[in-house]
């Protein structure tokens, strides 16, 4: 911008004039100032209609001095009820220009709620044409048609014009309760927005706006004012251009636009109807969720694509984002000038980026509130605590979001479509955005619908993509991959296209009651055969409520549910005096398959091995159920460091070599488990215990080296050490070496295969260590009894108890992990297709005084620690991911029985304790809930996990552990003793550990208090947020021991400093000097004149 020294003289002195003042133009007076400096260029077409800028403002002029004659004025409401055209602009100015706010009554609407609207706003006179004149009912307003300009005089305007807090446009939305409810939008809210949409698109004189909203629609005013006021051209679409994909296509094809916005239903209703795109054209997408898939059929087809975000409440948009390609899904970006976001939890306070919560807008944007609703305004509008400004206020949009790592919001769908079916909550924007992945489905709406007797399900009104038909098995099938059952749709309806409102919505309240054919059954045509399958046949009948059921139709396809499901098998028993379970319907779920259970009386095996341990030197020796998983995992991956267990300690003292040395080959002999090889045998693992021999002792001295050098070199060779492969064929699987780094001081490297050692074996070796190398130093014998059995014995005793009992908890498993979810929690980055297995950790201390706080309170509920801590870490995930059914998985130590208390070996097994957090619970209700799955978990925990995954995810994803991808452990096996009389010895620390799992936390009792330590997989976290999540571990656990009745989703997890940071942005200039004209420089001046 180029302006003369007088100007630049005056910008200064308007600046410093505008300190702290928040004056802004009106837009009727930036048009004014527009149509001076372009009077003839063009303003406003419609139809073969065209007006100048001159024009418009002398047509606006005469309406404005025809609408003062009748009484109009300051705080006066007029309505507008006129057909698309350029005289549709001239009223609208007009009105604005007389100093009262405008109305949009919508022809298309109707007629009782425009009566509603006429007689709610109590407005003074209504602006309409002749033929609209029927449309509504005056209820005592004056009415005056847009003809009768042509009668009166012209000129300037005169008279006092809006100011900034006045009204410039009420408009009705739709309320929760079916009445609409006025929205009051100042002139400073919509010259702000106009100023910022200004900035963002730098739309100038040259530019041409395609406007196809319905003036209804906030987002109209957009389209109208902002060319306006940049000396732009606005063409009005007609109605049946605008709804009529082919029409708006030719439209756009025939006319040289370079701006066009609209909702994503229009973009895709012009997409659907064979646009091929407008290279020079901006692309505005707002008013509903912008999904990835319409975003890449969007983004070659113009110059740029806005997704654009914001309530009406907060006048038109409070965000904008560009979009750009990538697998993530559109956030809505940023909010504009003077405007504030806040994610909020249900306590009002700030949650941390990655972590859901409501949307609060704050800022010049706010509407005055409800028109004649002060208890619904005083609802929405609340007391912005954030502001520093006296009365400021903040808007609860409803919208649920998360903030990303790089400041964008991401928003997550309405809260108020959050619906309850069968007792869960659930958020209907998952479902559509899973099924929208299916590359079946075009578009996707679900809607709770009234089922049998008091009971809701859930239906899902779909478009097929072109050359797809509706499949609902298959649906089905592609849901449960990532949803629970309870989210699954019970019935697919098929839709050629979605309705609509006048807005460009889709209209949920239009869509249509399911018939019974849209439950997908697959037929009556094959039917019941025998007595039992129609006896059955009848039982779903008079249960589901359907005319037809076949012998091979689904129950669950028909609408059926667990809850149904319950019913329909107490029928059964009556029927048939025989008991079956859940579990019978789920793995037989046709008539048929359920009355081959009842023939057969099928009767779950219940029990437990009860059989001994027994030593037997001579039998053969299998390869547990873990060690055959591991050898799997190897012949994958044979370099992979993943399950390398290292044990790394610090010797002070005056080292005795040989008596170290005797010691560890006194622990291979006694623990055969560590001779062990493992062979190829036709693609199965098969351990060969070796001969006793001598145990490789390598020493590397360090000491000559400079002490940072030789600091650097030890990290590098226990690094080296930790991640070199093992070869489990030719072993050996226990590793040793020693760094002497003084003359005192050396470090035992102890590295150890996972295939023959846990957790809890490392603890046993390091004690036996210390115990033998203190007696053969002092040249005693070894201390240690004979082992009574070997891991041998164990391995042979889990494949007989495998292959003759464990039935009933497999069963347990399949069952209480059906349908578990993956956990999805807000990553840094993408997650690649094949993990890397890199990782890194982050500790924190939890203070005494806090552990025995949640001590106490496990005690009060009679719950360990365990359980306080996981359900602590599953109501953190809840949070993060906005998930309440997952699952976490936790280590349990195997040793059941007490022969193999001492072993060295592979016992430790793998529990996935779920998580149940739907309906919002107490953290004491949370806990009861996760007491009773980890109670029941104990109970069945004998069987392998890998047992279960075969069962339950035998196609499983290879970028993702299967069934949990969190872990919590809490580490109270025995720890390992370094007791020595002659040395002093001290753990190292380990490399940064290989990632099995997204994130494993473990927590272990120290001295003082409680240590926790956050593992995470560096293919999807940065250092900063495994940092952040234990900062909201923390402050959760002190939330939770100050007030466990508290709702999990009101605890907090954000501490006081980081709340504080969030809310430290500086407030926002009161005007963009940069951004005014010179006219309006002068004009402001000239209103700031005392």
């Amino acid at each position: 911008m180029t302006t003369s020294s007088s100007a630049d003289q005056k910008r200064r002195l308007l600046g410093k004039k505008l300190l702290g003042v928040g004056v802004e133009l009106p837009v009727t007076r930036l048009f004014e100032l527009q149509a001076r400096k372009t009077p003839d260029a063009p303003a406003v077409v419609c139809e073969g209609r065209e007006l100048s800028y001159r024009e418009l403002d002398e047509r606006a002029n005469r309406l404005a001095a025809l609408l003062r004659d009748n009484g109009v004025g300051p705080a006066s409401l007029v309505g507008l009820l006129a057909a698309r055209s350029v005289d549709l602009v001239a009223a609208m100015l007009g009105i604005l220009k007389a100093g009262a706010a405008y109305v949009p009554l919508d022809p298309d609407f109707p007629a009782d709620r425009l009566d509603h609207m006429v007689r709610d706003s109590a407005m003074r006179l209504i602006v309409t044409e002749d033929p609209l004149r029927q449309f509504v009912r005056t209820d005592g307003a004056r009415v005056r048609t847009i003809d009768e300009i042509h009668g009166t005089p012209g000129g300037a305007t005169s008279g006092r014009g809006p100011s900034p807090d006045d009204r410039a446009y009420v408009i009705y939305t739709s309320g929760s309760t079916g009445i609409p409810k006025g929205v009051e939008i100042t002139h400073r809210s919509l010259t702000n927005f106009l100023f910022a949409m200004r900035g963002t698109f730098r739309m100038t004189a040259d530019d041409h706006l395609l406007a196809v909203t319905t003036l209804s629609f906030d987002i109209a005013a957009l389209e109208i004012f902002l060319p306006l006021i940049q000396g732009a051209r606005v063409t009005l679409a007609g109605r049946a251009t605008s709804s009529d994909g082919l029409a708006l296509a030719d439209e756009i094809e025939k006319g040289d636009y370079t701006f066009m916005q609209a909702t994503p239903s229009t973009w895709r209703m012009l997409l659907d109807a064979g646009w091929e795109g407008s290279p020079g054209m901006a692309m505005l997408c707002g008013g509903e969720a912008l999904s990835r898939e319409l975003a890449d059929r969007l983004l070659d087809k113009g110059e740029s694509l806005w997704n654009l975000y914001g309530p009406t409440e907060t006048t038109i948009w409070s965000s904008v984002a560009r979009a750009g390609p990538g697998p993530s899904p559109i956030s809505i970006g940023r909010p504009i000038r003077k405007t504030q976001f806040h994610a909020l939890d249900a306590r009002l306070e700030p949650v941390p980026p990655g972590v859901p919560g409501e949307l609060f807008i704050g800022g010049v944007g706010l509407a005055r509130g409800y028109l004649n609703r002060p208890g619904l305004t005083a609802e929405r509008f609340l007391p912005d605590p954030f502001s520093g400004v006296p009365g400021a206020r903040m808007y609860r949009t409803g919208d649920l979001v998360r903030g990303r790592e790089d400041g964008d919001l991401e928003c997550l769908g309405r809260l108020d479509h959050q619906v309850k079916v069968r007792g869960h909550r659930i958020e209907l924007g998952e479902i559509e955005a899973r099924l929208e992945r299916h590359p079946a489905i075009r578009q996707a709406v679900v809607a709770a619908r009234e089922g049998y007797g008091d009971s809701m399900r859930l239906v899902a009104y779909l478009v097929p993509a072109d050359g797809w038909t509706l499949d609902p098995p298959a649906l089905r099938k592609h849901l449960l991959q990532s949803l629970p059952e309870y989210m699954i749709p019970s019935a697919f309806v098929e839709m050629a296209s979605l309705p609509l409102t006048p807005n460009g919505k889709v209209d949920r309240r239009a869509l249509p009651d399911p018939g019974e054919d849209a439950n997908g059954v697959t037929s009556a045509s094959v039917p019941p055969r025998g007595p039992v399958e129609e006896g059955i046949a009848e039982i779903w009948r008079a249960v589901l409520h359907r005319d037809r059921i076949g012998a091979e139709d689904d129950f669950f396809e028909a609408g059926g549910h667990s809850l149904l499901a319950t019913q329909a098998l107490a029928r059964v028993r009556d029927v048939f005096d025989v008991e079956l379970t859940v579990r019978d319907l789920l793995d037989g779920p046709t008539v048929a398959g359920l009355a081959r259970r009842v023939d057969a009386r099928i009767r779950e095996g219940r029990g437990q091995a009860t059989t001994p341990i027994q030593r037997d030197a001579t039998a053969d020796f299998p390869a547990s159920s873990a060690q055959r998983r591991l050898w799997f995992l190897h012949q994958l991956d044979p370099v992979s460091p993943a399950y390398n267990m290292p044990a790394n300690v610090t010797l002070h003292g005056d080292l005795d070599r040989e008596a170290l040395q005797a010691a560890l080959e006194e622990i291979v002999r006694r623990h055969e488990v560590l001779r062990a090889t493992f062979r190829d045998d036709g693609g199965e693992p098969r351990p060969v215990v070796g001969e006793m021999g001598l145990v490789e002792l390598p020493m590397v001295d360090l000491r000559s080296l400079p002490a940072d050098i030789r600091a650097d070199e030890q990290r590098r060779l226990v690094d080296e050490e930790a991640a070199r492969p093992f070869d489990l064929a030719r072993g050996p699987l226990l590793r040793v070496a020693l760094l002497q780094t003084g003359d005192r001081e050396h470090v035992l490297l102890v590295t150890v295969h996972h295939i023959v050692t846990d957790g809890w074996s490392m603890g046993i070796l390091v004690r036996e260590a210390c115990l033998l190398y203190d007696a053969f130093a002092a040249g005693r014998p070894s201390p240690l009894p004979e082992l009574p059995i070997q891991y041998t014995d164990y391995a042979r005793w889990q494949r007989d108890w495998l292959a003759s009992g464990a039935e009933a908890q497999l069963a347990y498993w399949v069952e209480e992990l059906r349908g578990v979810p993956p956990l999805d929690l807000p990553a840094d980055r993408a997650r690649p297709s094949t993990p890397s297995g890199r990782g890194g950790s982050r500790s924190i201390h939890v203070p005494a005084a806090l552990l025995d706080d949640l001590k106490a309170l496990g005690r009060r509920e009679h719950a360990t620690l365990y359980m306080t801590l996981m359900t602590a870490f599953q109501v953190l995930l809840s949070r993060y991911a906005n998930q309440h059914d997952f699952a976490v998985g936790t280590p349990i130590a195997g040793r059941t029985r007490s022969e193999v208390e001492p072993l060295i070996g592979l016992f430790v097994n793998t529990l996935a304790i779920r998580a149940r957090l739907d309906g919002d619970p107490s953290f004491l209700e949370a806990l009861r809930r996760v007491r009773q799955s980890a109670l029941a978990a104990y109970a069945h925990q004998d069987l392998p996990f890998d047992r279960i995954v075969a069962a339950i995810e035998p196609g499983r994803n290879a970028s993702r552990s299967p069934v949990f991808q969190a872990l919590f452990a809490l580490q109270d096996a025995p720890r390992p003793d370094f007791a020595s009389r002659s040395l002093s010895v001290s753990a190292l620390e380990s490399p940064n550990p290989a990632a099995k799992f997204d994130l494993a936390l473990f927590a272990a009792e120290t001295d003082r208090g409680l240590g926790l330590e956050l593992q995470y997989s560096t293919d999807l976290f940065d250092a900063e947020t495994a940092e952040q999540i234990l900062d909201s571990l923390a402050v959760l656990l002190e939330g939770i021991s100050d007030d466990p009745g508290r709702s999990i989703g009101a605890l907090p997890i954000v501490s006081d400093a980081d709340r504080d940071r969030a809310l430290g942005t500086p407030p926002q200039p009161a005007i963009d000097l940069d951004a005014l004209t010179d006219e309006e420089v002068e004009a402001l001046l000239n209103r700031l004149e005392p």
